[in-house]
């Protein structure tokens, strides 16, 4: 109703009061119909004129053009290069730009797209077909191997900023779930028995792998979280704690600590120990010396505390039994030094800032 409207019906009411005895109860009605359809009609008007703003952008989304990005084209080129009978290029360029073979990018591809549908290629509103599952997790790979921008991906294989970062995030959901019981497990007791025997032909009888840690930098980190996030590095970062063996398979994974922390703290939160300490972690018997063990442990530097599970370096070592100590443990330990490593060689995006 409009304003002048509802003036008129509240002037009404109040003439009719002289000639009846319920005109302030009619007046009181007329007054709160008048100002509630006055208020719908109001907000009728706000609704519609924000309807009449938001469709002159045009697009399905309010402010977003649409391109036409030819979306079955990048995919005909993605297979030619790389995945037709006779690609256009070599397995070997195909393994140094993909980070693997490619049966087993195939054999991942077909895994995640039978275990998450969001990967099977489907018709649009316009039944044209959408991404194909290659270029969804074609677009991840290349961001975890270059570590480069989502609107990278753009112009090779076709998909948006928004779209590359919501596939690169069912990719690593998906890989998570199908795979991490696999390569994210803690040892048993068949791991436990080659990684002794390993350990004891390389001088460290019930040795299970090398503990420490790595920072990485948060580029987007929220302006209120990083005095939690900013430690030595003086930028805020985040702290990736790994177990790692002779083989450079990870064992144990603990991330997302805030950077201002140090070892002993994201130890005491780490849950390295807690099947340990609940009686379920299978045992690992060896002797030193005529010395019966069942409990392995980690080879870490000297700022660990100095727990049975834990064999640090000796700082200052004097006389050659202990001096050879220090040497061969400072040795050994470079396994998780070298994980770390690879893994900054092989995908680019954990050697520069995390995004997300």
């Amino acid at each position: 109703m409009e304003p002048s409207k509802y003036y008129a019906l509240s002037s009404s009411a109040s003439s009719s009061s002289s000639s009846s005895d319920d005109s302030d109860e009619e007046i009181a009605i007329a007054t709160l119909v008048g100002l509630y359809e006055a208020n719908n009609g109001l907000m009728l008007e706000i609704v519609r004129e924000s309807t009449r703003k938001r469709k002159q952008w045009g697009g399905s989304v309010p402010g977003q053009k649409y391109y036409r990005r030819e979306r079955g084209a990048g995919h005909d080129r993605l297979v030619v290069d790389y995945f037709a009978e006779y690609p256009v290029f070599s397995p070997s360029i195909f393994r140094r730009r993909f980070r693997m073979r490619r049966d087993l990018f195939v054999r991942i591809l077909n895994v995640i797209e039978e275990h998450n549908p969001y990967f099977v290629q489907k018709l649009d509103a316009c039944q044209v077909r959408g991404l194909s599952s290659l270029q969804k997790m074609t677009s991840s790979m290349r961001m975890l191997a270059y570590g480069m921008p989502a609107d990278a991906t753009d112009e090779y294989l076709r998909l948006g900023e928004s779209t590359t970062i919501e596939c690169f995030i069912h990719f690593c959901q998906s890989i998570i779930e199908k795979f991490g019981d696999v390569y994210l497990k803690s040892p048993m007791a068949d791991d436990v028995s080659k990684l002794l025997a390993v350990g004891e032909a390389r001088g460290f009888p019930g040795m299970l792998g090398s503990l420490d840690y790595m920072h990485w930098e948060w580029k987007n980190c929220l302006t209120a979280w990083k005095g939690a996030y900013c430690g030595h590095v003086k930028k805020p970062t985040m702290i990736l704690e790994v177990v790692a063996s002779y083989d450079l398979w990870i064992w144990h994974a603990f991330f997302e600590m805030p950077g201002s922390h140090n070892n002993l703290n994201v130890l005491d939160r780490s849950p390295l120990f807690d099947e340990l300490v609940q009686g379920r972690a299978p045992s690992a018997n060896y002797s030193i010396s005529g010395h019966a063990y069942n409990m392995g442990y980690y080879l870490a530097d000297d700022i660990y505390p100095p727990w049975a599970t834990l064999v640090q370096t000796i700082l200052s070592p004097q006389g050659a039994k202990k001096q050879h100590f220090s040497m061969m443990q400072e040795l050994t330990r470079k396994d998780v030094e070298w994980e770390f490593g690879v893994l900054q060689a092989r995908f680019a995006i954990i050697k520069g800032p995390a995004r997300f």
